[in-house]
């Protein structure tokens, strides 16, 4: 899906990136999350009005593709196809994914410049041939330290098992080549220093930290045992490993060696988003390779926890892999959009149960929000014949609005899009949305109009009271004109019917043009726009489906 927004010209992209996922099987809650985390992120910084790039793709190479297809008894290339036709971009259009680009790893624009960075790897003496055996994870495509390993039971009794995948290791043994991983300890551990940053949250950072100052052995970044990847430009009896490949997707699709304008006004990555189990490739492996080139690092390398059920990590081989469409077909995409960014904070596990979901939908969603959209639009119809009126009376009550909208402007754009914290970029929203309920059941507009209109009578009424009415309602209309905003690059598909409904469109133009900065200013939505009682924002829920 192409971005759209405004964009500042002539400046660095704000670049961020997804991890390039498997294609061994279709995609799950997980990589959603993830995905959507990263659209947020962009989305935000468009409204912001800068210039953004989001990159997102599969990773295609490596054993675990191959045996994948083997087993469906297709060419691994095939099953590529496959899958990313029918499963990956098919989820991110579902799920309003606005990525900039989608990059495959078996793309030409790819291959040919994995081939020419390694080369050049090679030819100023990074990489040299040697051999190595060890206990080889074929689901996570990595060698592991003995230490790493669990011990198996039941059926896996005697054997060492993946601490991630809990599967059984392969010993081998095999010549490969290897890049000099181990003389970058020391320059990595400065960056860290230097760069407290770099990596989050700080939990992750330490674990790194902790790692690195143990010793860097050098990176096999060969594979001699099967032929499903990028061959080594020197020996083609080798593919390039499968890490070493899939990390340069980050520099291949912004224009590495091929279109060097672009590349210079991309790379690095502003942000780096990874799951934890791949964070030692991005803040490890993925720099070192870019000290070697002599190329910039990524501004932040930001690791999410995994989604829990039952205790268990989500995944297809813990039997606990979710559709996302399981849950968008009963709650909507843009409920799912906020869910999951809004009951877990970034960076830490986070559990998932659909009685939760439930529970935050009916309290925050529809009762908080879309309530509050629906009596708003509702009471502008009844009293004021839909055209929303002017405030003429404010009183300490609207300052207070006024202050509380100020504040969870300036906390929602410093924690979604400085701190990645989007939990408390959420919060700071709907705290704002819980203060305008509060408001309105303060002011009992309701009551106010009754001294406002004699209807019995069809009498004039109290101005004073007319005015006061005009005022609360202006006030929780404004209010909802920035929450549509605030709330755009979470619930896109919502925010714009709420600003269909207070006639935003008309007066202020596309929701997509306003900036979050400047959704503080009060008082941008005109009087005399025509506000409509639309569809409501968040159906009651039926029953929880049964399987």
């Amino acid at each position: 899906m192409a971005a759209t927004g405004n964009e500042k010209q002539g400046t660095k992209a704000f670049y961020v990136s997804t991890p390039i996922y498997y294609v061994n099987d279709a995609p799950h809650l997980g990589h959603a999350y993830t995905t959507v985390a990263g659209d947020v992120l962009t989305r935000w910084h468009r409204q912001r009005g800068e210039k953004v790039w989001y990159l997102t793709g599969t990773d295609e190479h490596g054993q675990k593709i191959m045996r994948t297809a083997e087993a469906n008894g297709v060419t691994p290339q095939a099953w590529a196809d496959k899958l990313v036709t029918e499963a990956w971009k098919p989820l991110w259009e579902h799920l309003e994914i606005a990525n900039d680009d989608f990059i495959r790893t078996t793309q030409k624009r790819h291959t040919d410049r994995v081939q020419e960075f390694v080369q050049d790897l090679h030819d100023k003496g990074e990489i040299y041939k040697g051999g190595y055996e060890g206990p080889y994870c074929v689901g996570c495509e990595e060698y592991k330290l003995p230490g790493e390993l669990l011990d198996g039971e039941g059926e896996y009794a005697g054997q060492k098992l993946c601490p991630i995948h809990k599967k059984p290791v392969e010993i081998l043994s095999e010549e490969n080549y290897f890049f000099k991983l181990s003389e970058y300890s020391e320059k990595l551990l400065a960056h860290y220093e230097a760069n407290p940053g770099f990596i989050q949250p700080e939990s992750a950072r330490n674990e790194v930290m902790n790692f690195v100052r143990q010793g860097l052995q050098d990176l096999s970044i060969s594979r001699s045992t099967f032929d499903w990847g990028v061959p080594v430009p020197w020996d083609e009896k080798h593919v390039i490993y499968v890490w070493v490949d899939a990390l340069l997707n980050y520099a291949t699709a912004v224009g590495y060696n091929e279109n060097p304008e672009k590349f210079e006004s991309t790379f690095p990555a502003d942000v780096h988003l990874v799951g934890k189990d791949i964070l030692r490739f991005h803040a490890i492996i993925w720099p070192a390779m870019l000290m070697a080139q002599g190329l910039p690092l990524p501004g932040k390398i930001a690791a999410n926890g995994w989604l829990m059920v039952g205790g268990e990590k989500m995944s297809k081989s813990n039997l606990t892999g979710i559709k996302p469409q399981d849950l968008t077909s009963h709650f909507g995409v843009d409920a799912y959009r906020w869910y999951f960014l809004r009951a877990i904070a970034f960076g830490q596990d986070g559990s998932f149960s659909w009685e939760d979901f439930s529970a935050r939908y009916t309290s925050e969603l529809a009762n908080d929000y879309g309530n509050l959209a629906s009596r708003v639009a509702a009471m502008v119809g009844k009293y004021f014949g839909g055209e929303l009126p002017e405030a003429t009376a404010d009183s300490e009550a609207e300052k207070a609005i006024h202050s509380g909208l100020t504040r969870a402007v300036t906390e929602a754009d410093r924690k979604i899009g400085e701190e990645l914290d989007f939990q408390g970029g959420i919060l700071a929203v709907f705290d704002f949305v819980k203060q305008v309920n509060g408001y309105i059941t303060e002011q009992e507009p309701w009551k106010v109009a009754k001294t406002a209109f004699d209807h019995a009578a069809d009498a004039a009424g109290s101005p004073e009271g007319r005015a006061r009415l005009a005022t609360i309602l202006y006030t929780a209309a404004e209010s909802l004109r920035a929450v549509a905003v605030l709330l755009n690059p979470i619930m896109p598909d919502t925010s714009q019917k709420l600003w269909d409904s207070l006639g935003a469109e008309a007066s202020l133009g596309a929701l997509a043009d306003q900036k979050v900065q400047d959704s503080a200013d009060w008082g941008r939505l005109p009087a005399g726009a025509t506000v409509t009682k639309g569809a409501v924002l968040f159906p009651r829920l039926e029953e929880k489906p049964t399987a």
